[in-house]
């Protein structure tokens, strides 16, 4: 199975034929991800994820206005006139529950939609790493591991994520057929895995956005497997293919 994943550094590190018919884990620890987990476990109904607010816009007008709740941000800020910011903690059970959440961010919810053509889409983050695992053990097609980075550049704590999948899934023996991007993943986690939340921490992301983002958030983002929640994209609408709640 190991041999048949590869990773992307960033959401814009390959082209959009080169997800064709492969089954895709979008990784987006900080925060999108995150927030996307945390919403389902909470008892949303589904995401939809955005790409623009243009069309955010568009969707919500054939949509009844009590059924859902716009969240996101831009550079981490909360966008003007929305329900909710991208930060997981505020996506609560008694916020979000029976809701669908329409979500548009910087960099997560653009990697999805750069993926579109993927065969299946799985949303990856610390939180529900054991979920994705044990998921990707029982599938036989092509894995490709897409970190939502920052506009484009590497993000370590995505990375880092996607190098802890892969370690779990070789049960830290990495073989020496694997493909680079895999490689330099589990390096990196094997580098930095033993103190997830101070490698985050002092990440280019983590510090950019240190004024903006709450430490409280940094800190939940990166606990590790706290939730058995799935989220998979069906038909436009990201819902949680385990169907149930831990």
């Amino acid at each position: 199975m190991i041999n048949q994943i590869d990773v992307f550094s960033s959401a814009h590190s390959f082209k959009e034929e080169d997800i064709r018919d492969k089954a895709v884990v979008m990784i987006d620890v900080l925060r999108a991800s995150s927030t996307m987990v945390t919403a389902l476990q909470n008892g949303a109904k589904g995401i939809i994820a955005v790409e623009d607010m243009d069309e955010a816009s568009k969707i919500s007008h054939n949509l009844d206005a009590k059924s859902f709740m716009m969240s996101g941000e831009k550079n981490g800020v909360t966008i003007d006139g929305y329900d909710l910011g991208n930060s997981p903690l505020e996506h609560t059970e008694d916020v979000v529950n029976g809701k669908t959440i329409m979500l548009n961010t910087t960099n997560g919810t653009k990697a999805i939609r750069r993926c579109s053509l993927a065969d299946q889409i799985i949303v990856g983050s610390f939180l529900n790493l054991d979920a994705i695992v044990e998921y990707l053990q029982n599938l036989d097609e092509e894995v490709l591991l897409v970190c939502a980075g920052w506009r484009g550049r590497l993000s370590l704590e995505d990375i880092l994520c996607a190098g802890n999948i892969i370690y779990e899934l070789c049960e830290g023996d990495l073989p020496n057929e694997a493909r680079d991007g895999a490689k330099v993943a589990f390096g990196l986690y094997e580098k930095f895995g033993d103190d997830i939340e101070n490698s985050i921490k002092s990440s280019n992301y983590a510090v950019r956005l240190k004024d903006i983002v709450s430490e409280d958030d940094l800190e939940y983002c990166c606990q590790r497997s706290i939730t058995d929640i799935l989220p998979a994209l069906k038909e436009g609408i990201i819902t949680d293919i385990n169907g149930k709640k831990q």
